[in-house]
């Protein structure tokens, strides 16, 4: 196989994920119409549903033309050769082999950066505005930006940093040391991420003592469950959107209540929710979904080390010295089918645990309480009543509202 070969292998993967994308989105959109399902008719009244209706549309057109706009721009960038462009900028400035990956993927970020603002701006201040959803002032988006840009500099940059040390002193061995590299910042991660990260874009506190704190307290105990540490982020910041999670391993487990959802759900319903988390927790979920993107990890890594130093790679990007940043670009864009199938088989195991996790609220506290909390999330969030199965598959980490009730219902 020659590099024009590749080359064309590629523009090929990337044009078949943007109409799989586009298809996917068409047939979700087709059912957007159909008739709403008994278990979940009470979820709107006439005027919310036309409300929805008319949110998932907007959506939807404001997807095609954003991810066309990318598609795009990709396919000019690849034809013009502009990753052989950011790479020899990137060696006019650095002679260093990870200064000049920082900087060669410090521009592609500035590039990606430079077209997907603008389309992040109309999606919050004008269409998530319009319907209500909007809470983020200007001012917090642009720090939003610029402390995610900090953290992906220091963060991202260092990581590169490290691998690519690795990759000189190990050869093509480097990928075991940096597999478990990923495993510890994964297992940081999940342990000190609401502690560590949380608080450099939202305020927490703990929950307040009072009758919710006690129900929540009640319930952990029935199910021999050590919860300290409740508590709430100030969700209303940006959104009006509910959330609730669970994070954090022993000691530093925690769970944290967006103030909307507090503001919408009565106690009962928000004790489901935790309820629901606590079964997440109890069924050793965040253990097997670690243990698998671990997996998922190594194999990835594995398949890169045997490509990373190919001049094949570089040269179909238009690329005559092949390098180790080259070398990552040119797999990532061929690993994507393999991506999408682990994609596919996370989120089948992330739906199945979604279902495990509302049997263990109904079983260990109620299930009349967490139908309606999901039905109010739902209906607050607008959310699709009759996504369509395909894209349920690829897309939904959770079975649908209707999917769950007739769970639950079962």
């Amino acid at each position: 196989m020659d590099a024009q070969t590749l080359f064309y292998i590629i523009i090929g993967i990337l044009s078949f994920e943007f109409l799989l994308e586009r298809t996917l989105s068409y047939l979700n959109y087709s059912w957007y119409s159909k008739p709403i399902p008994k278990v979940v008719s009470d979820v709107y009244d006439a005027a919310e549903y036309d409300r929805s209706q008319e949110y998932k549309k907007t959506n939807f057109r404001f997807g095609t033309i954003s991810a066309t706009v990318s598609f795009v721009a990709t396919l000019m960038f690849l034809f013009l050769d502009g990753f052989a462009i950011v790479d020899a900028w990137a060696r006019s400035v650095a002679d260093h082999d990870i200064l000049v990956a920082i900087v060669f993927f410090g521009i592609i970020a500035i590039a990606g950066e430079l077209i997907s603002l603008p389309f992040s701006y109309f999606g919050t201040f004008v269409i998530e505005e319009r319907f209500g959803f909007n809470k983020t002032t200007k001012k917090t988006f642009i720090i939003d930006k610029i402390k995610g840009w900090l953290l992906t500099a220091v963060l991202g940059g260092g990581l590169l940093a490290i691998v690519i040390l690795c990759y000189q002193w190990a050869g093509d061995d480097f990928w075991w040391y940096v597999w478990i590299l990923v495993f510890v910042i994964s297992l940081l991660m999940n342990m000190f991420y609401a502690r560590l990260f949380v608080p450099l874009f939202n305020k927490q506190v703990p929950l307040e003592e009072g009758p919710l704190k006690h129900k929540i307290s009640d319930y952990a105990a029935t199910v021999g469950f050590q919860l300290d540490k409740i508590f709430v982020i100030d969700g209303s910041k940006r959104s009006t959107k509910a959330n609730a999670y669970f994070s954090g391993f022993g000691s530093e487990k925690r769970v944290t209540l967006y103030d909307t959802l507090i503001d919408k759900l009565t106690h009962e319903e928000i004790v489901a929710v935790l309820a629901h988390e606590v079964g997440h927790y109890k069924k050793k979920h965040i253990i097997y979904n670690l243990v698998a993107s671990t997996i998922t990890t190594g194999l990835t890594l594995w398949l890169f080390s045997l490509f990373v130093d190919s001049d094949l790679l570089a040269q179909a990007l238009g690329v005559t010295q092949a390098s180790f940043h080259v070398g990552l670009v040119a797999f990532g864009l061929l690993y994507a089918p393999i991506s999408r199938i682990t994609g596919l088989i996370m989120s089948s195991l992330s739906r199945k645990f979604e279902y495990q996790a509302d049997h263990y609220a109904q079983k260990t506290y109620a299930g009349v309480p967490l139908i309606n909390a999901l039905k109010k999330l739902s209906s607050s969030s607008l959310s699709n009543l009759t996504p369509h199965p395909a894209y349920v598959i690829f897309h939904y980490s959770h079975p649908s509202l209707e999917q769950r009730i007739q769970a639950m219902n079962g």
